[in-house]
């Protein structure tokens, strides 16, 4: 006899549905990081969002993968112009560029946009941080 618990969430589901909350963590603590002048909370956001890609593979869910990825590139982004850091620079730019070339792909434009927007403002940093 299975519980309740199990019919509504199968234990598989679960891992996943605990990156989707570090997912929701690191987009709020990037939030409060652009609003700050330390680079502590966008931080915490590399991490949260680290933590949700153990789950969030882009083989496995590679939507999820993207948002995950590329939410992580522009809390690095941040990071980086606060550092002044060329490779933190670099590395936003390819994650924030894989996952609008991954959400363009499968049809998510608005998602894309997003991205695409981002990345724009990722290349000025880096312009920026190799300049000083």
């Amino acid at each position: 006899m299975t519980s309740t618990s199990a019919k509504f969430a199968p234990h598989w589901t679960l891992p996943l549905e605990w990156a989707q909350t570090q997912n929701n963590l690191g987009l709020a603590l990037l939030r409060l990081g652009e609003r700050e002048n330390s680079t502590a909370r966008l931080e915490e956001a590399v991490a949260a969002d680290r933590d949700a890609l153990k789950e969030r593979t882009r083989e496995r869910v590679p939507l999820e993968w993207a948002m995950s990825s590329g939410n992580q590139g522009v809390a690095l982004m941040w990071v980086a112009q606060r550092k002044g850091d060329d490779a933190i620079s670099r590395t936003a730019v390819l994650q924030i560029e894989a996952s609008r070339d991954t959400l363009r792909a499968a049809g998510d434009s608005l998602s894309a946009e997003y991205f695409e927007k981002q990345l724009q403002i990722a290349k000025a940093v880096l312009e920026q941080v190799r300049r000083h």
